[in-house]
């Protein structure tokens, strides 16, 4: 007769060790998602010191430097490889489109509304990649799309008073991220996930560096870029290293977890710019936009499991 306690004892085991690899994942994600918001504040804190794009470039400047050595060391000079070279500019171009204006909006308005703004990135990407590759998309997904949109236009509804169409830098920064996303899928297995990341910083950092450039010599004041503060110096440094390491956490939350259980993690970014910005810059969301956050939220979790069916 076979063993019924021991099969039902190795049964249980199992089933504790896939509760347990989801917890760990959970929690790599939640960590690695929190340090990138953290990092976003860091890099509000340079407001007024320097400009939005030099801030960029710099934090960038540095990743792809560190980066680079830390290629070196893992897999010597054969890893500097650059397979796809069309695909890998778009993901550089894409990058530098997103931080660029993701950098310049968190400078003009409160941490909280760019980072839930950008959130429309995925949502976009399913929606372009319809429009584009004839990828099926449910109605419930172009339903969605546009539910976020009319959440997009409540978070607005007081920047937009107030700055004008300067206001619409994070959803510009939102459509850069869908482009990386859409680049990124077409780069997946070319190389590895330390030769991806040195690639797009590489790239994107010269093309930030150009930004920062023009924007110094169009004479407008606010663009005017002198040497960068120790302050300056230590942030981008920081963020640099503490992106690098929030991206290993969230890869690592996904092997030991899965990419659908790490994915709604991703909203945790949304909670903690809402504390950085109460907390150090005072910025204190009010219901209709904490309102418009929240159809966003909503949208996005949507189009996660709408994506798993």
């Amino acid at each position: 007769m076979p063993d019924n306690s021991s099969s039902k004892a190795e049964g249980s085991a199992s089933a504790d060790a896939r509760r347990s690899n989801i917890a760990a994942g959970m929690a790599y994600a939640l960590a690695g998602f929190a340090l990138l918001s953290g990092g976003d504040g860091l890099i509000k804190s340079t407001s007024g010191e320097w400009p939005g794009m030099a801030v960029a470039a710099l934090r960038f400047t540095i990743g792809a430097v560190g980066l680079g050595i830390v290629l070196l060391l893992v897999e010597g000079r054969e890893g500097f490889r650059f397979p796809l070279p069309r695909v890998q500019l778009a993901r550089g171009f894409f990058l530098a489109v997103a931080t660029l204006t993701f950098f310049t909006s968190i400078f003009l308005m409160p941490l909280a509304t760019a980072v839930s703004i950008q959130f429309m990135a995925p949502l976009l990407t399913a929606a372009i990649s319809a429009l584009l590759y004839r990828e099926r998309l449910s109605r419930g997904r172009w339903v969605a799309t546009l539910v976020a949109f009319i959440g997009v236009i409540i978070v607005l509804r007081p920047s937009f008073a107030e700055l004008g169409w300067a206001a619409l830098l994070p959803l510009a920064a939102a459509f850069g991220m869908s482009g990386l996303m859409m680049a990124n899928a077409r780069a997946a297995g070319s190389g590895s996930v330390l030769l991806m990341q040195f690639i797009v910083a590489a790239i994107a950092a010269p093309i930030l560096l150009l930004a920062a450039a023009i924007g110094h010599f169009s004479g407008y004041p606010p663009l005017q870029i002198g040497w960068p503060t120790q302050h300056v110096w230590l942030v981008c440094t920081v963020v640099a290293v503490s992106a690098s390491f929030a991206h290993m956490l969230i890869y690592t939350a996904t092997v030991r977890g899965s990419a659908a259980v790490v994915a709604p993690m991703v909203y945790v970014q949304i909670l903690v710019a809402i504390g950085l910005g109460v907390v150090f810059y005072q910025d204190y969301p009010d219901l209709v936009a904490l309102a418009g956050t929240g159809i966003i939220i909503a949208s996005g979790i949507y189009l996660l499991r709408d994506g798993r069916k």
